[in-house]
Parts: structure tokens; sequence; C-alpha cells
């Protein structure tokens, strides 16, 4: 409680922060909830925090250590340095969510019940908010003003583009795979995406994006695409495990990939996104990861404004082991 003398408008303050610790934990698990991609990476680990740097470094591994030989006796080595790993680098970027009430609402609601029941409204719906976003944030192209990368910036519909500082029209290694129902990567004609012909996209893009143990583990499709699968699976369905379809998410299996319609939204119609997510991470600056601030108070407003900062982005160290089915 608030020590004797100190304004309502302080002691809310204090109130709302201690609210909004002791539910912090909730955004992160809304998010990962309502959102398959967050999920897996919360999930497997993929989520990091970093205590500061101009930008997210992000280490690639993009090429074999061509030192590799086979020998016998005296032959002699190959020594030579090979440069296997280069980085992305990724800018930070912030979103902020206020919990603001003015005087009025807090005076008004001023009692024991009615001020507690009043903070927990507002920071939930702060809480809730925040969520929301970075979910839709998450599958996004990241074009907006100061959007993270999202999922279709890393898994381009063209291939190309300029992620994390590397444009894939220089430098090949960078480009994630597309397999266009209007251009097939098996060749042949176009072909019309349906119940009866969705596995004969999905098979050549799968084995494009196999390299020994890696391969896709997951595949967010919208609700088009998962329609089709379903349907062409109606005699052998197989769902994932009860644990993945919880907050909305619906999941099925196509070889060892979870197939997942994302009802949190933003995955654009006609498209399925082959992910192989030990290659993305989510991170977070320590200081804004989902984190309340001080108060603000506005100097000509009887008003108080507390922010919830997030400080990030959605980073990516092999774009080639990434691919899109569109049509």
């Amino acid at each position: 409680m608030a020590s004797p003398g100190t304004s309502i408008i302080t002691a809310w303050s204090e109130l709302a922060s201690t609210t909004y610790r002791n539910h912090s934990k909730e955004v992160a698990d809304n998010v990962s909830r309502h959102n398959a991609l967050f999920r897996r990476l919360t999930e497997k680990g993929r989520t990091r925090v970093e205590d500061g740097g101009l930008t997210i470094v992000q280490p690639l591994d993009y090429q074999a250590n061509s030192t590799y030989q086979r020998y016998s006796g005296f032959d002699v080595l190959n020594i030579n340095a090979v440069d296997v790993l280069s980085a992305a680098e990724y800018p930070w970027r912030q979103v902020a969510v206020n919990v603001a009430a003015s005087g009025l609402e807090i005076r008004t609601n001023a009692g024991a019940d009615r001020i507690v029941n009043f903070t927990k409204a507002k920071v939930k719906n702060a809480m809730r908010s925040m969520a929301n976003g970075l979910s839709v944030d998450v599958y996004s192209d990241g074009t907006a003003a100061n959007q993270i990368n999202g999922l279709q910036a890393i898994i381009a519909d063209t291939g190309l583009g300029t992620v994390g500082g590397i444009n894939a029209a220089s430098w090949a290694f960078w480009a994630n795979i597309v397999q266009s129902a209007a251009a097939p990567l098996q060749g042949g004609s176009s072909i019309t995406v349906s119940a009866t012909t969705i596995e004969s996209l999905m098979l050549p893009l799968w084995i494009k994006l196999t390299r020994g143990t890696d391969m896709p583990d997951m595949i967010v499709m919208s609700d088009d695409y998962f329609s089709f699968y379903e349907q062409s699976q109606t005699s052998l369905k197989r769902y994932a495990p009860a644990d993945n379809g919880q907050g909305g998410m619906v999941s099925m299996k196509y070889k060892t990939a979870d197939v997942f319609f994302d009802s949190s939204g933003g995955i654009p119609g006609q498209h399925a996104y082959f992910i192989n997510t030990d290659y993305l991470d989510m991170v977070a600056h320590r200081d804004a990861n989902m984190t309340m601030m001080d108060e603000l108070r506005s100097v000509n407003q009887d008003a108080v404004v507390i922010p919830v900062l997030f400080q990030g982005n959605l980073v990516c160290s092999a774009r080639f082991l990434q691919g899109v089915m569109k049509a």
C-alpha cells in the first residue's frame, strides 16, 4: 500500500506496476498461445535476450568447410583458412503500449476494491494489446514503420529482398526457396491448388529444404491451404499432440513437421510457410523485453502514463532452409 500522504495518482501508479509485475509472464504466454511460430520458438529455446549493441548481430552458417579431405599417411593436409561463418545485422525495432489513466478516472475509482479492479482492467488491456500486436508483427512483411522482420520478410514471395543487411539478389546463398503453383519447382505447367494437388506442390519444396538432418519442423498455412491439406488427408489424418493445438491453433502432420492453421491471423491467403526454426530466433533487449517503465506525467494534463516496451527483432541465420508455397 502507498504510504500516508502519497497522492492517489502516485498510489495508482505503484499499484499498476505491482499488478503488471505479478502478471508480466502472461504477455509472452499470450503471444505464444495465440501464435504458432512464437510458440515453437519459445518451446525450442529460440528466444534470447541481449544487453545492447547498435544492431542485433546474427552469425550465419551458409557453406561447407572446404578443408574436408581424404588422405593417406604423410599426405599434405589442407590448412587454408575458410570463412564458413559471416553475420547478418538486424536493426532493433521498438514497440510500446501505454497503461494510461486520467486523474478523473483514478479519483472516480477510489476505494480499495474499485481501484484494484480498475487497475487490473487497464493492465490486462495493455498486456492483451501487446500480445495481439506482436502476434501480427511476427507474420508481417516488415514494411510498416519500425516493424520487426516478420515471416513474410524473411521468407519472401520472390525469394529475394534485403534481410539482415544482406541483399539476396547479390548473395545467392541468402535467398529463400519459393514453390509457386504458377511455375512449379518440379517443372511442368501451372497447377491449380486443390485438395487433390496440394501435396504435389508440398513434396518438391520439402525436398529442396532438406539437408541431411535439417528439414522443416513446422508449416504454417493460410486457412484456404490448410482446408485443402486437411481434405487431402481424409483417409489418413494425423493430428499433432494435443498440446500443440492450444490457444486456438489447430495442427496436423506432414512427414516430421507440424502443420498449423494459425487463428491469430497475419498469414496471407494462398500461402504456406515451410519453416526450419533451428535457424530463427526472437531476440529482445534485456531492458525492454515487454518491460513496464516508470510513470510519465504530463506537465499540462491531469493524467499519468506508464509505458510497456519491447525492443527486439525476429532474426534468421539461414534463409535457404526456409520456403514458401504460393499460388
